[in-house]
């Protein structure tokens, strides 16, 4: 019997999503199998938009530099053109930036080159990496079987040349086969469609000559014959976008097809009085438009889906045209140009989550947030897809039919019209600035389980799960200007930005915080590599742990900054200690441009975690003692496979804890209360103070609280008779009275600690007030010791 082969992860398809897993997961020293059911990469046409925000991922795969060698177009601006009052034809009524202002970027503009040259970028760095891609090769079953725990998913392939079958075994298989995804139809998930086709669209690359003043600028173009969108590409070539049918049609087909001669007198059409005429059409396709997304990326995280095999944004089979060109006829993005940005964002999403999960770092659990973080995502894509869509293909009312009171448009002199609205408003979102992933284990709020009083740094303006913010700042190794954002490579790790102010002032938050990162039990230190003694003295970024990467960001001039006096721990990260020197327009008048324009204050500091895909994970306060490490140390281990941090309670808890309880400010005390005689129980809490006596009916005397049975109606009182007695931590934690009460008639069977509560910290004279116990654990910082205090697992007990 012949042995299967074994590999960390099998890819099924070669297109965006499945070459971007691939590189990394090569590149992060996986075994990888990787399959495409083409003979040869993409030629020509498909997706051809790189947003800015990918753009960024592309530059820190180390890719951008051979896509930019190709001279791609870049677009900075769109206009948009209408028909003019008179009847004769186009007129531009405005443009608007791709990328406005407002999103902090260092590239403002789409850049425009086809697939096809993109993909053979990748192609060229995975060959580097160790893995090939398999042609023509295509998937024809699969299993999660558990045969072997090890490589539990079973992968069927076939050679397509040679009908040679082989079997092998994966830790994961990944579908990247685009919208006929073999590996969805087999796990029958089905893909929700949001609204029946509406629009027929011709899509053609080639090369035109034209007296169109904007032919070299994207454009949106509405007219009475019809729609374009105009894309600028690489090589003199132009892109259109041509509306050829609508559902608002006499005889509308959702199936109509179109010859390249009749889209090409449409687009001439629609463009007077302007004329233009084609040198040759590389490429040509018709397609239908229609949002879908699939019910679910995976079943049981062994088996998962990316890219148009999760969410289609076109038609997922390409229609027959009669054409004499030789033309590949294959579906296209959408005309917002998502599908292959929304790719890349999915493909990164799950390589470092895998890489987390297969290093030791994480928990398995933790690939479910795949699904819930990417699936988000798209449905906010295909929402906007949908609409933008819409808005595109309907027709425009010309000028002669609504009269000289038209208001649809700028250049008539009234409101903008709800297409160029929706555009100036989504530019967040289309350019990828606006990915905002929610709160999860990966991304903080109040809700994670890390509860450390440090997290979130007031005045800072870096949300968890954006982006994080582009700054520039001197590398004090080399005096080299760089972009901090860049600085660490996409390899696997959290990267820890350290913006340490003002040396003087935080010298001693920053040699704790060293001291800490030392300790036995920090995350530094339980994931410190295990060929730590052979690693190299010129290793960048990852000289303690491969999993984590730490940067220091000094407020200062390159002069200013005293090296010597930096802990060793963190002078191991040469390449990453930097001087904030540098100015940034953003923040004209600021003397330190980083910190300021992040919100730090720089006599204070601060601490950033980003996840590997560069969005923020948290924010963390710089202070003296072991506080930065135990929060930091506290979410990581929220996710962690070996716990972090010390064992806690010499560090967090507190003592002498009881209500704040003066007749000043009476505490009252919360129960349920049950009466002995018939053992109702009354339907509300009850409250009451020890300061306020009442007169018990039918007798001179007086209680706490009294209280007359509903069901049986006799009368039951209960008055505090001791205490309150604080709370005195001891080192094994039994339980202490607080308070002595005499009971009469009848019993309280539940304690809620509403109201507030003071306490003392061990081994230090600070004293804690307005502690709120409702939520059953509450957190705060020692300033005095420079330790985190907590009061955790709180267990109330109302005894005899």
């Amino acid at each position: 019997m012949v042995q299967q082969e074994n590999y960390d992860i099998v890819i099924v398809g070669a297109g965006p999503v499945g070459l971007l897993l691939s590189l990394c997961m090569s590149r992060w020293g996986y075994k990888v199998k990787h399959i495409d059911n083409r003979p040869v990469p993409t030629a020509t046409g498909r997706a051809d938009g790189i947003q800015p925000r990918s753009t960024e991922i592309l530059r820190n795969l180390g890719l951008k530099r051979s896509i930019m060698a190709y001279e791609p177009a870049k677009v900075y601006d769109v206009a948009f053109w209408d028909p003019k009052g008179d009847g004769s034809g186009i007129g531009r009524t405005g443009s608007w930036p791709s990328c406005p202002r407002f999103i902090d970027t260092r590239y403002p503009f789409t850049t425009l080159v086809h697939q096809g040259k993109i993909e053979r970028v990748f192609l060229d760095e995975i060959k580097k990496a160790g893995t090939t891609v398999e042609r023509p090769w295509t998937i024809v079953g699969f299993k999660n079987n558990g045969a072997n725990a090890d490589y539990p998913v079973e992968v069927n392939l076939k050679c397509l040349d040679t009908n040679v079958i082989e079997n092998v075994r994966a830790k994961y298989l990944f579908s990247g086969e685009g919208a006929r995804s073999f590996v969805r139809e087999q796990l029958n998930i089905k893909i929700h469609h949001k609204d029946p086709i509406a629009y027929v669209w011709g899509v053609m690359d080639g090369v035109v000559r034209t007296n169109f003043p904007d032919i070299e600028t994207k454009c949106t173009i509405h007219s009475d014959a019809g729609s374009i969108m105009v894309i600028p590409r690489e090589d003199n070539m132009v892109r259109l976008y041509v509306q050829i049918a609508s559902s608002t049609d006499a005889d509308w087909n959702p199936r109509k097809t179109a010859t390249v001669e009749e889209v090409q007198q449409t687009a001439k059409n629609i463009l007077k009085p302007y004329w233009i005429e084609w040198d040759r059409v590389e490429w040509y396709s018709v397609y239908p438009i229609g949002q879908g997304i699939a019910e679910k990326y995976t079943l049981d995280e062994r088996v998962f889906m990316g890219g148009d095999a999760c969410h289609t944004h076109s038609v997922s089979t390409p229609l027959e045209v009669p054409v004499v060109l030789k033309i590949a006829l294959t579906p296209v993005k959408p005309k917002a140009g998502q599908g292959m940005n929304t790719a890349f964002h999915d493909a990164l999403n799950m390589a470092w989550k895998i890489h987390a999960v297969e290093s030791g770092l994480a928990n398995r659990s933790i690939l479910s947030t795949y699904e819930s973080e990417r699936k988000d995502i798209a449905e906010t894509l295909l929402n906007f897809d949908s609409k933008y869509a819409a808005l595109f293909s309907k027709r425009r009312p010309s000028a002669g039919e609504v009269g000289s009171a038209s208001h649809t448009t700028v250049g008539a002199g009234g409101e903008e019209d709800e297409f160029v609205k929706t555009f100036k408003s989504s530019c967040e979102f289309t350019s990828g600035y606006g990915v905002a992933y929610q709160p999860n284990i990966f991304t903080w709020d109040a809700s994670h389980p890390a509860k450390s009083a440090l997290f979130k740094i007031p005045g800072v303006h870096l949300t968890p799960g954006r982006a994080f913010t582009p700054t520039t700042v001197t590398r004090l190794a080399d005096s080299n200007f760089v972009e901090l954002e860049q600085e660490v490579p996409a390899n696997g790790a959290f990267r820890i930005f350290v913006f340490a102010g003002n040396q003087s002032k935080t010298k001693k938050a920053i040699a704790d915080l060293a001291a800490n990162l030392e300790k036995e039990r920090s995350f530094l230190s339980v994931y410190r590599r295990s060929d730590i003694a052979d690693v190299s003295f010129f290793e960048r970024h990852n000289p303690h742990s491969k999993l984590f990467t730490l940067s220091v960001i000094y407020a200062g001039s390159k002069n200013t900054i005293d090296v010597d006096s930096i802990p060793q721990v963190l002078r191991d990260y040469h390449h990453h200690l930097y001087a904030d020197d540098i100015p940034d327009v953003r923040v004209p008048q600021a003397q330190f441009a980083a910190h300021e324009k992040l919100g730090f204050d720089v006599q204070k500091g601060g601490v950033v975690v980003t996840r590997p895909d560069s969005h923020v994970a948290c924010t963390v306060q710089l202070v003296e003692g072991s506080g930065t490490v135990d929060a930091l140390n506290e979410f990581f281990n929220a996710f962690s496979t070996k716990p972090l941090g010390q064992d806690s309670q010499q560090s967090r808890l507190v003592t002498a804890l009881l209500p704040t309880d003066t007749e000043e400010n009476p505490y009252f005390y919360t129960f349920r209360v049950q009466c002995t005689s018939c053992h109702e129980t009354h339907p509300n809490w009850v409250s009451f103070n020890r300061f306020e006596v009442h007169e018990i009916p039918g007798s001179r005397g007086e209680a706490n609280f009294v209280w007359k049975c509903r069901l049986c109606t006799k009368t039951h009182t209960a008055s505090i008779t001791s205490g309150p007695k604080p709370y005195e931590a001891q080192e094994k934690q039994n339980a202490q009275k607080i308070i002595e009460m005499d009971c009469r008639g009848l019993e309280f069977i539940e304690f809620k600690p509403d109201g507030e509560w003071e306490a003392k910290a061990i081994d230090s004279t600070t004293t804690f007030s307005g502690i709120d116990l409702s939520e059953g654990e509450w957190y705060d910082y020692d300033e005095k010791k420079g330790e985190e205090v907590s009061i955790k697992e709180i267990t109330w007990t109302v005894g005899r």
